[in-house]
């Protein structure tokens, strides 16, 4: 055990026995090792760090609220590790995966649009056919009637990060269906 897990730990203990100014001291302490954590948790998953102090006060409050459940006999970094674990994949579960490119840096890479016929309705209800549910609705909603994330993410009451996924999932499918078609002709 080194210094500063005894130091945390003989605090903690000080400050459950009510000594405030102890427990004053550890919460101190530990926001300084959580904001580490929390911004190395964060890196890892390929999140930026806006999140980070968030974390660290629901971390700070899940430590006080549930200070009983630390064993007294134990180190108390691997705890504190754990609820910081915790609170950060409540956070990331939370927000979803958000990543932001912007689109001058693969502009070049893009294809050009080529220029494509204009599908009547009968092609279309035909080609959304092989989807069902949702997921067929979504992406009639974005590629068939012009409708935005948002506004699809409105309508069907789900985050917009959901539309992406089953917007992505569905051409998937249709793709991987026009594909098997393509190699039956």
């Amino acid at each position: 055990m080194n210094d500063r897990e005894r130091e945390w730990a003989d605090q903690m203990r000080a400050g459950m026995a009510g000594d405030a100014a102890a427990y004053r001291t550890v919460l101190k302490s530990l926001t300084a090792f959580l904001r580490m954590e929390v911004r190395r948790g964060f890196s890892r998953y390929g999140y930026g760090q806006s999140d980070v102090e968030d974390v660290v006060q629901e971390s700070l409050l899940a430590i006080h609220l549930k200070r009983e459940t630390w064993r007294t006999s134990e180190p108390i970094t691997p705890w504190v590790r754990a609820i910081a674990r915790n609170k950060l994949i409540d956070s990331l579960r939370r927000g979803g995966r958000r990543i932001n490119v912007p689109i001058d840096d693969v502009i070049d890479v893009l294809p050009a649009a080529e220029p494509t016929e204009h599908l009547n309705e009968r092609d279309a209800e035909q080609i959304l056919s092989k989807l069902n549910g949702r997921q067929r609705e979504i992406v009639q909603s974005i590629s068939i009637n012009g409708d935005s994330i948002r506004q699809t993410a409105t309508r069907f009451d789900i985050s917009e990060g959901a539309v992406r996924v089953a917007l992505h999932r569905g051409l998937a499918a249709l793709a991987k269906a026009y594909r098997t078609n393509d190699h039956e002709d």
